[in-house]
């Protein structure tokens, strides 16, 4: 079972979405449900899965490695560390809450539209298990097909603009890193003899410095644009506020994780000394992201928008803890990716709900709420405070462990940094203070209706890991330790030092210590 855990998990969604084209178009109950049944279904796996890891390991846990076009060194390799577990489970639980949640919001090409979740998921979950190259890529790509569509045929009046926008930014990025990933799989080849795409033997590859820091950008910017950093963020706003409710839900509990997980798994263990010669910029625009996401949140009159914009500031925080370099910091940002997912996720369906039921989400048209909707205000004002990051939510473990390694590495980042969460608390709680609290002042939202069964049902997980991970976060952070010691020691281990790497021209030459002659590129 070990071996097929994974494949299972990953392939489980694309099989749901296979059997839906046997359903007839017209029978939209069937199809809800049968998308609903298989997403739960690969969650209660990837729960088997989590039983299954061992905590203390280090290392790739659950491998399957099966050779697949052997001329290319290419194979079906599988594989996860802590930190592809909790994001792995962080996919499998949206997307059982995103599917429930379009119940009764997608009303138009019903069939097209869960099939497209289910694909979705499956490109998603393949990202973040791939050890191969190769297969990571596919992944990524896979990805952009179906949320192209639900943006695009689902989405809201500039649907067209904004699927075009996100596509073309991802790919732009996505042509570089192949560009970077030929490169280095002919250089594998050239010191190694051999073609591979396999990640852990890439991870033996010695770089030169100059080499280092052409692949590293390469592969940086196509992360940096999924994360998004600042500047390359002008993609995200369009593409949530015109997203139906469950596509916001997974392009930021999940997408936007893929960026950052590319930095962890991928730039900061192949090009270490890349890595540190690029610490100071990325940080530089991880705290301008910070700052410029949450004032232009502030400023904005729609709910939904706000949200986008706080997500610019809060992955700003995920960046500059992964580039303090240290276990406070690392750990903080993976934990911020998954609280990130949560807490970002469940204010995205908050906000899909108030539009189902008054067709607006400008903020000037609430006020109230309290009044008649008491259990969507709290259920509301607990998210909100614990995307501020208030103790004990999730935010605020996340929050404290990346300004810890932070300040450890660089003082001045981590005090820059630390007025992002008092901006987060000035937007979060002012749109609080005019969409739920105050006076009715607009006869429409006296008879709003307050939260069904079913949101209810579909809020509580994302309300129960909220304070899960804030009072106790042992289990997310004993999981992902391992992991990320792991890597630190990689980034030191493999800074290569002068004896080792000697560049020729614009070629490398691999310095044999044994042989007493290089081995490698050259012009």
């Amino acid at each position: 079972m070990e071996k097929t855990i994974l494949t299972l998990v990953t392939f489980f969604p694309a099989l749901g979405a296979i059997l839906l084209l046997l359903v007839p178009r017209s029978q939209h109950n069937s199809v809800k449900s049968l998308a609903l049944i298989f997403s739960f279904i690969t969650f209660l796996i990837s729960l088997f899965m989590y039983s299954m890891f061992d905590p203390a390991a280090s290392g790739m846990q659950l491998e399957i490695n099966v050779p697949w076009v052997t001329d290319f060194g290419i194979g079906f390799h599988l594989g996860i560390d802590g930190i592809s577990l909790l994001l792995i489970m962080l996919t499998t639980i949206l997307s059982v809450i995103a599917i429930w949640s379009s119940w009764n919001s997608i009303t138009t090409g019903v069939k097209g539209y869960y099939i497209s979740m289910l694909l979705l998921e499956t490109g998603m979950l393949g990202v973040f298990v791939a050890l191969d190259l190769f297969l990571f890529y596919v992944f990524w790509e896979v990805m952009l097909i179906p949320m192209y569509f639900i943006i695009g045929v689902w989405g809201g009046p500039r649907k067209i603009y904004a699927a075009i926008k996100f596509v073309l930014f991802t790919m732009f990025g996505s042509l570089l890193m192949l560009v970077a990933l030929l490169y280095m799989f002919f250089m594998y080849q050239s010191w190694a003899g051999v073609y591979s795409f396999n990640l852990l033997d890439l991870y033996q590859l010695p770089i030169a410095r100059e080499i280092q820091t052409w692949l590293f950008l390469a592969f940086a910017l196509a992360f940096a644009i999924k994360v998004p950093i600042w500047p390359f963020h002008t993609w995200l706003p369009d593409a949530h506020v015109q997203a139906p409710t469950a596509g916001s839900v997974i392009l930021a509990g999940v997408l936007l994780k893929m960026g950052t997980y590319g930095f962890v798994r991928i730039c900061l263990p192949l090009f270490p000394d890349a890595t540190i010669q690029f610490v100071p910029l990325i940080s530089v625009l991880s705290l301008i992201g910070i700052i410029y996401g949450a004032l232009v949140a502030m400023v904005q009159r729609d709910v939904k928008s706000l949200v986008a914009f706080s997500s610019v500031s809060h992955l700003g925080f995920v960046m500059l803890g992964m580039m303090a370099l240290n276990v406070q910091g690392l750990e903080g940002s993976v934990l911020q990716m998954l609280n990130h997912g949560i807490s970002t996720g469940a204010l995205f369906l908050i906000v899909g709900m108030i539009y189902e039921r008054r067709h607006t989400r400008m903020i000037a048209d609430f006020g109230g709420l309290a009044k008649s909707m008491p259990v969507f205000s709290t259920f509301f004002m607990i998210v909100a405070l614990s995307s501020i990051g208030l103790p004990l939510t999730n935010g605020f473990v996340g929050e404290f462990l990346i300004l810890l390694g932070t300040y450890k590495a660089n003082a001045t980042y981590a005090i820059i940094g630390a007025s992002g969460v008092v901006l987060a608390a000035c937007y979060m709680l002012w749109m609080m203070q005019r969409v739920i609290f105050g006076k009715i002042t607009n006869p429409e939202n006296e008879k709003v209706k307050d939260l069904s069964l079913r949101e209810k049902l579909v809020l509580i997980p994302l309300v129960v890991l909220i304070f899960w991970i804030g009072i106790y976060p042992k289990p997310f952070l004993e999981r992902v330790e391992p992991a990320v010691k792991n890597i630190i020691k990689m980034v030191e281990e493999r800074r290569p030092s002068q004896s080792q790497t000697a560049e020729f021209g614009s070629g490398i030459c691999f310095q044999d210590e044994a042989k007493g002659h290089c081995t490698g590129i050259r012009e």
